[in-house]
């Protein structure tokens, strides 16, 4: 009985009409890892940001936060529907990750700079991702990633027009 607890997580091959699904789930790997990375960016400066805005930021990345934790699980499940494993360590996800690391005790305009920032990267990435997936026949990555670039873009502008001055 206990043998059945031994399976091991491994790549399968499917056949869903994608031309080549590793590449694609490559991608998607790089934009989870750069997704977790800004969730846990965005985390950590909802619970320390300060000053007059305060109310406003903390609700904005708090909404933020949550709508990229629901991603990573949509980004993580495409890359497992291709026939791919999902990074399968901390090391994995947050090792490779394009973000830098939020800088030593950020002013609130500087948390929401470099949270606009990280947005727009991700943005670009989607569109990348897109062009990726259409070239491998894979309608369903790039309607994601289509999504997650309106996503991105949107939670960018609401950003940059907090931190105008």
């Amino acid at each position: 009985m206990a043998d059945i607890l031994e399976t091991t997580p491994a790549a399968t091959s499917v056949k869903t009409g994608v031309k080549s699904p590793k590449p694609v789930a490559t991608g998607l790997a790089q934009v989870l890892t750069d997704t977790y990375t800004l969730l846990l960016k965005t985390h950590i400066y909802h619970w320390n940001v300060e000053g007059p805005l305060f109310y406003s930021i903390h609700t904005l990345t708090e909404e933020q936060y949550g709508a990229l934790f629901a991603a990573t699980d949509e980004l993580a499940e495409r890359i497992r529907a291709l026939g791919q494993l999902a990074p399968m360590s901390v090391s994995d996800v947050l090792g490779g990750a394009k973000l830098k690391d939020a800088p030593k005790s950020p002013s609130a305009h500087d948390m929401v700079a470099d949270l606009a920032s990280d947005h727009e990267h991700l943005a670009a990435q989607m569109h990348k991702l897109i062009k990726l997936a259409e070239e491998h026949d894979d309608d369903v990555t790039a309607d994601l990633a289509t999504a997650r670039a309106a996503f991105h873009e949107k939670a960018a502008w609401m950003l940059r027009a907090i931190a105008k001055s």
